[in-house]
């Protein structure tokens, strides 16, 4: 499958008023709604009529149909899911969306992400070249220490290039593979050696 550009759909909501702030308005967390299958997109349209502040990150690709025709599509890079940030109390109009079938978590507890993990996401990914990838269960931990991804976690992967790094969001099992160059990354062992000399 080739991959080529990439599209960030993320919307961002007007800023709340300043009674709203004075009255002490909750705060927003990142959490993963599930959607049905190739409805991410609808969904994402109501989420943005809802001024929900949302992300879901679309790749390019070049997709061959049964006729032998070919065409440049945009796909989720995460498929079936989209992540939102809101309010706790705000959760539950969001169930009421079409397309939506879930919160991961539960009902009544949805988890939440780290929001350093998708904000970090939503500022640096639409950066760099990238395409959904299976997760790995092996393979070298590193962390992306140069460029806009940095601070990130991920499992490497040599290519002719240069290298991958293969970045999962644990919550929902679902990872994406980064192009990066050599002297982005680091293993983790050997950051954890550096920390464990600094404090002696």
């Amino acid at each position: 499958m080739e991959t080529t550009d990439l599209l960030i759909e993320s919307t961002v909501p007007r800023p709340p008023s300043q009674e709203i702030m004075e009255t002490g308005q909750q705060s927003r967390h990142w959490y993963v709604i599930c959607s049905r299958p190739r409805h991410e997109k609808k969904v994402h349209e109501f989420l943005r009529y809802r001024q929900v502040e949302c992300f879901l990150p679309l790749y390019r690709t070049i997709h061959r149909w049964k006729n032998g025709c070919k065409a440049q599509v945009e796909l989720p890079a995460f498929p079936g899911y989209l992540f939102v940030k809101s309010q706790c109390r705000e959760l539950a109009r969001i169930l009421d969306i079409p397309g939506v079938l879930s919160f991961v978590g539960s009902r009544q507890r949805p988890s939440r992400l780290d929001d350093f993990e998708i904000e970090t996401l939503q500022s640096g990914l639409h950066l760099r070249r990238f395409e959904p990838h299976p997760r790995l269960t092996i393979g070298e931990r590193v962390r992306i220490i140069a460029g806009p991804l940095s601070g990130l976690d991920g499992i490497l992967l040599r290519n002719k290039n240069g290298v991958r790094v293969v970045i999962t969001l644990g919550l929902i099992h679902q990872s994406v593979a980064v192009e990066l160059n050599s002297d982005d990354v680091e293993p983790l062992a050997h950051r954890v050696g550096l920390c464990e000399r600094t404090k002696n």
